[in-house]
């Protein structure tokens, strides 16, 4: 805790004192304002505070020169230095863990970083508060610049929460103990993209920032294990093939390259930083192992690791002239390179690969029913395989030749066209072509009159294309959300989730909410919550939070059955349905206080409490923030 300066001190003492505490003051602010590493997460509210902070540098320069004249120097006016140190001290220390700390763990308790945030913004308020102005010397226009700053940081504090919802809902999913890990590779790889893991450096600073976040927390437990668990899949999809581990080192290979320190840093691939056995070059000059460059690519990269640049294209060069060199250094320095397999099976494999896809897109167009049918139910099965397969379809110009076939009378060549269009789409690049050679309005076409796996795999493909906001626009447009809401009704269980995941993307764009509100999506939502089988209720609850910002929304959601559903699930819900729930109602009773007050003659008081006490700390915030609307409504002691 800081000490204050004692009243006893003489003024020699406390002017030196100040001197000193003013300078820490401004090395704190220099400090902050050198960070260039904020997580994506918390990024504006860390610009905002570091730029806030430096407002107080003209105050403290004034206040340094007004100590050279003892006589503008007191006791109080120390103390109140002291106050803003400790302020500008705990500023400094949530800068520095935005700066520095896990990606994964910043994303996963960004409302509880948020408090800490306002925690801030009040004490420095408090400080400058009470700061004798007058008594330390500080001119009219510094003091006005001080008094900006103050009402900035009660607006900051007064700002309503803007979450990322498509990134809650992905940490939602990807974090369910039910979700199976191996499935939707394209969330996982949305999340990377959003939290800034994945580039080798990402990942290896992330790992560095999980380790200081387990000693700090004193031990390993299950939230730790789950962050563990994320980070091993961003590091499988950016093609590293490490064991993430808190114990010890992260893999035995790590070991192994302890060993060979003494070998050239040119020898080393970028990836592995293994000597290399088969270095091969990428379109921007770099060499890399061909083992650890290809798993990089199969893993849907298409920039080049050490110089994160885009790739104008695929193929690998041998570097014959630097295995020459690794192979003499070897030779010269006893060194015996590890056993690879021959890799001429590969490039042989790889150039009748692409054979067959131009071969089976040319087929696309055939005048022979049989012909087509069979080149895409092939293209079908090669993009499920890899993403180079995905890469070299596109390439060989496969999407406007499957997008054509999307109006072939048949019903199973559409199903067959429509899932290796999603394939395909799993790429970024892909999802901008597959828009834009006009799939979306044959897609909503068969997703309304499809076969069942049709339109189940039409509703996954206009999910995937959603991830791009200008295809969000594109699908809504088109009137992609009212068949989604009829499959969201009428779907097969799996037809259901596929709607529900598609709803969800497409009504974090505003002009859709009002779409799918009036296409009737509230009611099936509804059912969803009660149908507990189905095991949909949080995805339920996660569109009606975002339906209940709008007001139509909140008009049609805001009826008493409804409230008493969402009071029976903050009763007897799940810790995360519970947290939706108590979300939802506090949106609907912060805009009309007698759903508030109806839901207390539902029952919800003491459930609310005990989530206070024993929900998530988002459930806990929430549930406060609601107890705390309903006593001014009803006057609760």
């Amino acid at each position: 805790m800081e000490r204050q300066i004692p009243m006893d001190l003489g003024l020699p003492e406390v002017v030196e004192e100040s001197e000193v505490v003013v300078r820490e003051l401004i090395e704190v602010i220099t400090t902050v304002g050198s960070y260039d590493g904020f997580r994506k997460t918390q990024r504006k509210d860390c610009l905002n505070l570091v730029r806030r902070l430096k407002l107080l540098v003209p105050l403290l320069e004034e206040i340094k020169d007004q100590l050279g004249d003892p006589s503008n120097v007191s006791s109080s006016g120390s103390n109140s230095l002291v106050s803003l140190k400790k302020a500008l001290l705990g500023a400094k220390k949530l800068l520095k863990d935005c700066n520095y700390g896990s990606k994964i763990y910043l994303a996963m308790e960004s409302e509880a970083v948020m408090c800490r945030f306002h925690a801030v913004y009040d004490k420095l308020n408090q400080a400058l508060d009470g700061m004798p102005y007058d008594e330390l010397g500080v001119s009219v226009e510094v003091k006005e610049q001080v008094e900006l700053m103050r009402m900035q940081l009660k607006r900051a504090k007064r700002r309503t929460e803007s979450q990322d919802m498509e990134l809650a809902m992905d940490m939602m999913v990807v974090f369910s103990k039910n979700e199976d890990w191996n499935a939707d590779i394209a969330i996982f790889e949305r999340l990377a993209n959003k939290l800034e893991l994945h580039t080798i450096a990402d990942l290896k600073a992330e790992t560095a920032a999980i380790r200081k976040l387990e000693k700090r927390r004193g031990g390993h437990n299950g939230t730790m294990q789950r962050i563990l668990d994320l980070l091993g899949k961003f590091k499988q999809i950016a093609g590293i093939d490490e064991t993430v581990s808190l114990e010890g080192p992260i893999s035995t290979r790590t070991l192994q390259r302890c060993q060979s320190s003494l070998i050239p840093n040119e020898f080393l691939c970028p990836i592995t930083l293994e000597i290399m056995t088969d270095p091969v070059i990428v379109a921007t000059g770099q060499t890399y192992e061909r083992e650890s460059i290809t798993k990089w690519l199969n893993s849907n990269r298409r920039t080049c690791p050490k110089t994160g640049q885009a790739l104008d294209h695929l193929s690998l060069a041998p570097n014959f002239a630097l295995r020459n060199l690794i192979l003499q250094w070897c030779e010269k320095n006893n060194f015996e390179l590890p056993k690879k397999d021959c890799y001429a099976s590969c490039e042989s494999y790889s150039a009748e690969l692409m054979e067959e896809i131009s071969s089976l897109v040319r087929d696309l167009s055939s005048s022979q029913p049989n012909a087509r049918r069979d080149a895409v139910v092939k293209i079908r099965m090669l993009s499920k395989e890899n993403p180079e397969n995905r890469i070299l379809i596109a390439n060989n110009g496969g999407i406007p030749g499957l997008v054509q076939l999307l109006y072939y009378p048949d019903s199973k060549i559409q199903e067959h066209t429509v899932t290796a269009l999603l394939n395909l789409s799993i790429d970024e690049t892909n999802k901008r072509l597959i828009a834009r050679e006009g799939a979306i309005p044959a897609i909503v076409e068969i997703l309304q009159n499809g076969t069942d796996e049709a339109r189940e795999n039409s509703a996954a493909a206009l999910f995937s294309l959603s991830m791009l906001d200008e295809n969000k626009i594109l699908v809504g447009n088109f009137n992609g959300i009212p068949p989604l809401v009829n499959l969201l009704q009428n779907g097969t269980t799996r037809g259901k989730k596929d709607a529900a995941t598609a709803l969800f993307n497409l009504s974090l764009n505003q002009a859709n909410k009002s779409k799918a509100i009036k296409a009737g999506i509230i009611q099936p939502l509804l059912r969803l919550l009660e149908d507990k089988n189905l095991g949909m209720v949080d995805e339920a609850l996660s569109i009606l939070l975002l339906l209940v910002s709008h007001s139509e929304g909140r008009n049609e959601i805001g009826r008493l059955s409804v409230i008493e559903t969402l009071v029976e699930i903050i009763r007897s819900g799940t810790p995360k349905n519970k947290e939706c729930a108590v979300s939802v109602l506090l949106e609907l009773g912060l805009n009309n206080s007698s759903l508030a007050l109806a839901a207390l003659q539902f029952g919800v008081y003491e459930p609310l409490k005990e989530i206070t006490i024993t929900g998530t700390n988002r459930a806990q915030r929430k549930a406060n923030s609601l107890l705390h609307h309903m006593s001014k409504c009803e006057h609760i002691p």
